[in-house]
């Protein structure tokens, strides 16, 4: 039996794949997501998203994803890997996945663009839909795939842009963009998404509890132990849900019924013999 199961839960409440449903709204995470959706609907062009390895920008993508899908006015498409050696093929990528016929005659390049023109012209002003690109993991994008979606982002009416591009990645990409003529004038909406404090730590935590079918009264995580979590994880949700996974593992093992401050001590006093510096970051003041 899963230890989950052997707690109380119906799943996995730690799980560090970024399910929507265990996306736990932050300040943070609830005013980009907000602003992101106020962008889309008012067809404003660029919006990008920033932060350091787990702050939540791929549960936040992910989260996005679901809400426009939800909704006929939009039509998206997410790149959740976005290396490509060259411009061609880059537009191939986004021609198939928006399901778009170019023209087999002439240089493939400038049918691929005029194809892809007349699509998001089709779609947006014609129909009166939205088209949107979320890429996640965007500072693996290239120059040449940079200089491509800004020539995407010229393609407008006189009232709204007609891609809808999302990029987020980790903090060297705004040192990319910012480089590039033309481009970094075009954000429309830009965030930088920081760690959570304490208080959010316990609420995310518990949110996850109850999300995941936890649904004792007994408090599951001591409040001492909340703020050990915090301060050997800096706040960053991964690192949370990596640790938080442990601690409930060592519960079962020990035949515990709350995680306090010794377990989590001993947890991540294991963890750093083992090498493992996801912990204790310097930076971090308890």
């Amino acid at each position: 039996m899963s230890y989950y199961k052997i707690l109380g839960f119906d799943k996995e409440p730690f799980s560090t794949s970024p399910d929507p449903s265990f996306f736990y709204e932050s300040r943070e995470h609830e005013r980009a997501l907000t602003n992101l959706m106020i962008e889309l609907r008012l067809k404003r062009g660029l919006s990008v998203i920033l932060g350091d390895v787990g702050t939540g920008k791929t549960t936040l993508s992910r989260k996005l994803y679901q809400l426009i899908q939800s909704q006929d006015a939009f039509i998206c498409h997410m790149i959740l890997d976005p290396v490509y050696n060259d411009e061609e093929i880059f537009l191939t990528s986004l021609v198939r996945n928006f399901e778009v016929e170019p023209n087999n005659f002439g240089p493939a390049i400038l049918n691929l663009k005029e194809a892809l023109e007349k699509f998001l012209y089709q779609k947006g002003v014609e129909q009166n839909q939205t088209v949107v690109l979320i890429i996640d993991e965007a500072q693996k994008l290239n120059e040449v795939s940079l200089e491509c979606l800004r020539v995407l982002l010229n393609y407008e009416t006189n009232e709204f842009k007609l891609l809808q591009l999302v990029l987020l990645g980790q903090m060297e990409l705004h040192s990319k963009i910012i480089n590039i003529p033309n481009f970094i004038d075009r954000i429309s909406f830009k965030y930088t998404l920081n760690p959570l404090d304490v208080e959010e730590v316990r609420r995310m935590i518990e949110f996850r509890i109850r999300q995941a079918g936890y649904q004792s009264n007994i408090q599951l995580f001591l409040d001492r132990a909340i703020k050990e979590i915090h301060r050997n994880t800096g706040g960053y949700p991964r690192r949370i849900n990596m640790l938080c996974h442990k601690l409930l593992k060592q519960l079962v093992m020990k035949n515990q019924f709350v995680v306090d401050e010794a377990l989590v001590k001993e947890v991540v006093e294991e963890e750093l013999r083992q090498g493992l510096h996801w912990v204790r970051q310097p930076s971090v003041v308890a």
